[in-house]
């Protein structure tokens, strides 16, 4: 009976979690009907939203999603490498687990209390210290130019960026622990420092593994949406610039839903999360083929 039963049981609990997925986009895109067939596709590309006309577009929010993001992901990435690469091949024994332990932490914060912390603390030292030093420098660049602010798109993407950081992390480093040990061996035979058997070994084996971390990272950074919230400005519109308020598809969901005063409203954020929901299946659809296409090219060599 033990090998019947644990099909059976593997199979249900494959079914439930394929059944919830399904619920849910069911309900998502079937609750956001009203708004698509009043906006159509063109909510996509409009940027106004004003509850008191009925006239919305997830234009705006789209663009504060993806930059957002796509900053916390810049920021994250080469900073959650560079630490699993100490933690696996360079920190002394007695502090890995201490340090691993310390950076695996930052993921157990309840969001809430980063955003508090995003307004308290980073916020006000990026109005008065940060910002304008980076106006200074790079004010010629659009991302960086303009007026300093203490909420918008800058504090939220280093919100992010510490949200995002200890999965893309824990993940990389458990990859970085699977390099068969015979390959770093046979690289400092052939005479490698370990920088060059880093660079030769540890990285091009790991590099589906480390696309695959980043787009958990990336899945965690869109679909943020507490911490976002408290720091990013409610702001409508495109604008270049990195310092000026804005808003992302979650926050603006998290923010408006339970105060929804119509049912075109309702539908209009429900709109949202559909888009918000085809986001994250099409960043997952991304990530499998790219390992996929990583791992074929590196068993081929």
């Amino acid at each position: 009976m033990g090998d019947p039963l644990l099909r059976w049981l593997s199979g249900a609990a494959g079914a439930i979690a394929v059944a919830v997925i399904v619920a849910i986009a069911y309900v998502v895109f079937h609750r956001s009907g009203a708004a698509f067939s009043q906006f159509g596709f063109g909510f996509i590309t409009a940027s106004d939203w004003n509850p008191v006309a009925n006239s919305f577009g997830a234009a705006s929010f789209i663009y504060g999603t993806a930059v957002s993001a796509g900053v916390a992901l810049v920021v994250a990435t080469p900073l959650a490498i560079a630490i699993a690469l100490y933690l696996t091949e360079l920190a002394p024994r007695r502090i890995r687990r201490p340090v691993a332990t310390l950076v695996d932490l930052l993921a157990a914060i309840p969001s809430v209390i980063l955003g508090l912390w995003g307004i308290i603390v980073l916020g006000p030292a990026m109005k008065n210290t940060i910002e304008p030093a980076l106006h200074s420098v790079l004010g010629w660049i659009p991302l960086f130019s303009g007026s300093t602010s203490a909420l918008g798109l800058m504090p939220a993407a280093i919100i992010l960026t510490i949200m995002a950081l200890p999965i893309v992390t824990s993940v990389t480093r458990e990859v970085f622990e699977t390099v068969p040990a015979e390959l770093k061996e046979g690289a400092y035979a052939l005479g490698a420092t370990r920088w060059e058997m880093m660079k030769t070994v540890v990285l091009p084996v790991s590099r589906p593994g480390i696309v695959g971390a980043v787009m958990l990272g990336l899945g965690r950074a869109i679909g943020e949406a507490i911490a976002v919230t408290q720091v990013i400005g409610a702001g409508l519109g495109i604008h270049a610039s990195l310092f000026g308020p804005a808003d992302t598809l979650a926050s603006r969901i998290a923010s408006q839903f339970q105060g929804a005063t119509s049912d075109l409203l309702t539908s209009s954020l429900f709109y949202l999360g559909a888009i918000l929901l085809a986001l994250a299946l099409a960043v997952n659809i991304a990530a499998r083929l790219i390992i996929q296409r990583l791992t074929v090219k590196e068993a081929s060599r």
